[in-house]
């Protein structure tokens, strides 16, 4: 008597063409991992291939005043010299940074953008400004490129990194943001890092300043400040014509000392290079992260306009953003 085989096809679980699946991870939006994922090849950044790493799980955490679950346990790999590498921020570069082995199959069925702003929300608050030392250099660049995806998506178009810099009534006194440029040419290399301080002005506008960091010469650190700036919605970059959000005007920084908080430096003129029609254009590549770039336009109408610092990744310090006490900023 013959014998009947019936074969039952299972289909292959759906991935993203960016990244691997994972055990129980569903990569779609408003869905979360429940188990500890593992850290395959093609999500483990190049520096950490071939070593010998421990899987574990961070300890639940309460998010925005809701109860922990296991479904917020954030999951993380343990080096050999107990340094934690979490996969939410190694997720970010891997789609700036896809590894070779891996090809999207068809670049027009998903945005990339999309999936990034994702992955950025994943990433709790509270830990979210590691992505100043993990993503960095050509890397922040990348990000510029990609996130230009967003203008794509009429919905994901609309959102907005804050509160403040969506230009609506918020009742947040200021925000303060930490940000990396991928260069930074002489003779203003120390501009590689720095913070923004984003507040209400008392005319109903929006405005900021810029705090140098690091060690600085006493003459240069009086000279390089307070550098207000305007923040203006704006749809592009005037020299290129690409897509924005929102600009940051320096002007003369002759601004009303009527529309500073209390406790902030007294406007002065810019130094150079930040007189010459100095403009940083926006976009907003996820929940607390800014990329933009930096352009010298010029007073003189016939001044070839000049990008300066490469792009510029900025993370909002959530640990200090809304929180103002006279002379802190």
């Amino acid at each position: 008597m013959a014998h009947i085989v019936v074969t039952i096809f299972t289909p292959p679980p759906l991935t993203h063409p960016l990244l691997t699946q994972r055990p129980g991870f569903q990569l779609g939006f408003g869905f979360r991992e429940s188990a500890a994922r593992q850290f395959p090849l093609s999500v483990c950044p190049r520096s950490l291939r071939g070593r010998k790493l421990l899987r574990t799980k961070a300890a639940p955490r309460a998010v925005r005043g809701k109860s922990p679950t296991p479904w917020d346990d954030k999951p993380y790999e343990l080096l050999p010299g107990g340094k934690k590498a979490y996969l939410d921020e190694q997720d970010v570069v891997s789609l700036l940074d896809p590894p070779k082995e891996l090809i999207p199959i068809d670049p027009a069925s998903y945005n990339t953008a999309a999936y990034l702003w994702k992955k950025i929300d994943d990433i709790p608050e509270e830990r979210r400004h590691r992505l100043l030392s993990t993503v960095k250099g050509r890397l922040i660049s990348r990000c510029w490129k990609l996130v230009g995806g967003r203008y794509q998506d009429a919905k994901l178009a609309k959102q907005s990194t804050s509160s403040l810099l969506a230009l609506g009534d918020d009742p947040l006194p200021l925000e303060i943001w930490n940000c990396r440029t991928s260069e930074g040419p002489l003779p203003v290399g120390w501009l590689n890092g720095f913070r923004t301080v984003i507040f209400h002005g008392k005319d109903g506008d929006t405005y900021g300043r810029i705090i140098i960091g690091g060690s600085l010469p006493f003459s240069l650190e009086k000279l390089y400040s307070p550098l207000y700036f305007k923040v203006r919605q704006v749809a592009e970059v005037m020299s290129t014509g690409q897509p924005c959000d929102v600009a940051y005007e320096f002007g003369d920084g002759l601004l009303d000392p009527f529309i500073i908080p209390a406790g902030f430096p007294k406007p002065v003129e810019h130094p150079w290079p930040f007189n010459d029609h100095l403009v940083i254009y926006m976009r907003h590549a996820g929940p607390g992260v800014l990329v933009g770039q930096a352009w010298q336009e010029g007073k003189d109408l016939k001044q070839v306009p000049k990008k300066i610092y490469g792009e510029i990744l900025m993370v909002k310090d959530f640990s200090v953003s809304g929180q103002h006490e006279e002379g802190s900023a």
